[in-house]
C-alpha cells in the first residue's frame, strides 16, 4: 500500500526528471551544430575520423555518439564506429524535410531566451531587455544565421501538415484569401490546393517574402505582398488569416494589427485568426494544453506576446471593431479557428 511517503519520493523523481529534460535538447542541438548527420550521409565513420571531418575531439565526441545512439539517432555499428539512422537523417541540413533549422531554432536561439526565463516572470519583461540590462549578448543578435534559420522554420513544411487547419473552416464563396504573416506560404498552399478557384496573397516582411518567391514563382493564383503589419495590411482580399501571428504580440499591438485587417476588410469579408484559445482556468495535468501554456511562457520571455483565451481574444477584436462570430476547434491539432467580421 502506497504511503504519504511513497507519494513523496514518487513526486520528488518526477519533479527532477522535468527538471533534466533539457538534456535531450543540448544533445541533439550539439549534433546539430557540429553537423554530425552531414557527416555521416554517405555511411558509416569512424569517431576518429568524423572527428577530423567536423573539428572536434574526438574522446568528447565519442561520449556524445554514444548519448545519441541511445536516443536512436545514430548507431555504433562496431566498437568506435557510428552510423546516421533513420530518426537522424533528418537532422541532415540540406535534406528536404529537414529539422536542423528547427533544432536550431527551439534548442540554441530560443533556449538562451529560456535561460532568463525567472527574470522574465520577476519583472514582465522579454528576455532580450534583460540580457540588455545585464549587458549580454542573445544568440539571436549574434548568429548570422538566425534570420535564415526564422525564415526556414516559418511556414515552409509540407502543405499536407496544414490540411487539418485549411479544411475545418469553408472558403467556398469567397475569391481571394490573404495569408498575413505566412512565411513560406505552407498554411495558404494547403488552402488554396483544396479551393479550386481561389487565389491567393502571400503577406510577409520583404526578406520571407523575397525566401518564398521560388515557391510560387510559377503559380499565377498566388500574388506576394512585402508589407508590415504594424503599418498596414494590403487591401484585395475578403478573407484574411493570421496564424500564430498575434501571439507574438503584447495587446496594444495586436489590436493595431487588427485594426488594419478591419480596414482593408469588405462588408461581407473574414479575419481568421488561427491561434491556441486557452481555458479560463488551468485545473489538471493535460499534455495538450501543456504545449500551449509552454508557448505562453516562450511569448513572454521571446517576443513579449502571450497566448489568450477566447474571452481575451473577443476584448481584443471589440477594440479594433470587429466581432467574434464562433470559434472553430481544429480536429487533431490545438489551435482553434477564431472567425471575426465587421462589427456592428
Amino acid at each position: 500500500m502506497r504511503g504519504p511517503r511513497s507519494e513523496v519520493i514518487e513526486a520528488s523523481t518526477q519533479l527532477v526528471e522535468m527538471a533534466m529534460a533539457y538534456t535531450r535538447s543540448r544533445m541533439v542541438c550539439a549534433a546539430a551544430r557540429l553537423r554530425i548527420a552531414d557527416a555521416l550521409a554517405d555511411g558509416e565513420q569512424t569517431v576518429e575520423a568524423l572527428a577530423g571531418i567536423i573539428g572536434a575531439h574526438a574522446g568528447a565526441l565519442h561520449r556524445l555518439l554514444r548519448a545519441l545512439a541511445s536516443l536512436g539517432i545514430v548507431s555504433e555499428t562496431r566498437p568506435g564506429t557510428f552510423a546516421l539512422t533513420a530518426l537522424g537523417q533528418p537532422l541532415r541540413q540540406n535534406t528536404p524535410g529537414s529539422a536542423w533549422p528547427g533544432v536550431i531554432f527551439w534548442a540554441d536561439l530560443l533556449a538562451d531566451n529560456w535561460t532568463h526565463l525567472t527574470e522574465c516572470v520577476r519583472t514582465g519583461e522579454m528576455a532580450s531587455k534583460v540580457m540588455e540590462r545585464a549587458g549580454v549578448r542573445s544568440r539571436w543578435s549574434s548568429d548570422p544565421d538566425a534570420g535564415a534559420v526564422f525564415r526556414a522554420v516559418m511556414g515552409t513544411a509540407d502543405p499536407a501538415q496544414f490540411v487539418a487547419i485549411a479544411t475545418s473552416w469553408d472558403f467556398s464563396g469567397y475569391g481571394t484569401v490573404a495569408d498575413l504573416g505566412g512565411g513560406g506560404g505552407s498554411l495558404l498552399l494547403a488552402i488554396l490546393n483544396g479551393n479550386a478557384g481561389l487565389r491567393g496573397m502571400l503577406v510577409d516582411r520583404p526578406a520571407s517574402v523575397d525566401a518564398a518567391v521560388a515557391r510560387f514563382e510559377a503559380d499565377e493564383r498566388v500574388r506576394l505582398v512585402a508589407a508590415d503589419l504594424l503599418d498596414s495590411v494590403p487591401g484585395g482580399a475578403d478573407v484574411y488569416v493570421l496564424k500564430h501571428v498575434l501571439h507574438g504580440y503584447d495587446d496594444a499591438n495586436a489590436v493595431r494589427i487588427l485594426r488594419h485587417c478591419r480596414a482593408a476588410l469588405p462588408g461581407n469579408g473574414r479575419v481568421l485568426i488561427v491561434e491556441f484559445v486557452l481555458p479560463a482556468v488551468v485545473n489538471q495535468a493535460d499534455t495538450e494544453l501543456e504545449r500551449c501554456l509552454m508557448s505562453d511562457l516562450n511569448m513572454l520571455a521571446v517576443t513579449g506576446g502571450r497566448e489568450r483565451t477566447e474571452a481575451e481574444w473577443m476584448g481584443l477584436l471589440d477594440q479594433a471593431g470587429l466581432r467574434l462570430e464562433r470559434a472553430v476547434k481544429v480536429m487533431g491539432d490545438p489551435v482553434s479557428i477564431l472567425e471575426a467580421r465587421c462589427g456592428a
